[in-house]
């Protein structure tokens, strides 16, 4: 196993990895009490506990959570085909049926981005960093992607069809609040300048 720590005066951290599993970063903080989460960020599992718990407790919870986040991944990470299925579904509900994609698939080799679509061939690729995330996520992503195939960019008339669907600002926000946090890691957030 190997591992580095880092520590201040609110959290410890440690990064566990080992072959064949996710890489596991442990957050302690003195002033979690009683309670132990876990969430994917990205292809880490960041897993936060109370400072006080052993070794041997804090092995035991990171291999829990580790099970919760595997059965949560397995319920939420649909198929290629169940993601096409999904596809057709929302092109009917939000985009009149017009946005019929060639194929829709899960592709590991986007980092950057979490989603894209190539029009000439009506191709759709989405994520594998989106499996475990919430499904109104999922579906906001595939629908972004769809609506590529009926405005290439994104100015107002592309938006105009996204917004359709009601849980666009939601699911933007939370990405947003995903990818902050992959960018910027255990980062304390600076005082806002806006006056808005």
């Amino acid at each position: 196993m190997d591992s580095a720590s880092a520590s201040s005066d609110a959290a410890t951290v440690c990064l566990v990895k080992e072959p064949d599993r996710p890489t596991v970063e442990v957050r302690r903080s003195k002033r979690r009490r009683r309670t132990v989460a876990a969430y994917r960020d990205g292809d880490t599992v960041v897993v936060m506990m109370p400072a006080r718990l052993t070794k041997a407790e804090e092995a035991e919870w990171v291999e829990i959570m580790l099970g919760r986040l595997e059965r949560q991944g397995r319920r939420q990470a649909p198929s290629d085909a169940e993601l096409e299925r999904r596809a057709e579904s929302l092109s009917k509900r939000y985009l009149d049926g017009l946005a019929v994609p060639a194929s829709v698939r899960w592709v590991d080799n986007q980092q950057a981005r979490w989603g894209s679509c190539t029009i000439a061939d009506r191709t759709i690729r989405l994520s594998t960093r989106l499996r475990g995330m919430p499904s109104w996520v999922i579906d906001y992503v595939l629908l972004h992607e769809l609506a590529h195939l009926l405005v290439p960019g994104h100015n107002a008339d592309f938006w105009d069809w996204v917004n359709r669907y009601p849980r666009t600002e939601r699911a933007r926000g939370y990405l947003e609040g995903v990818s902050a946090t992959a960018v910027v890691p255990n980062a304390t957030p600076e005082p806002s300048t806006d006056d808005t």
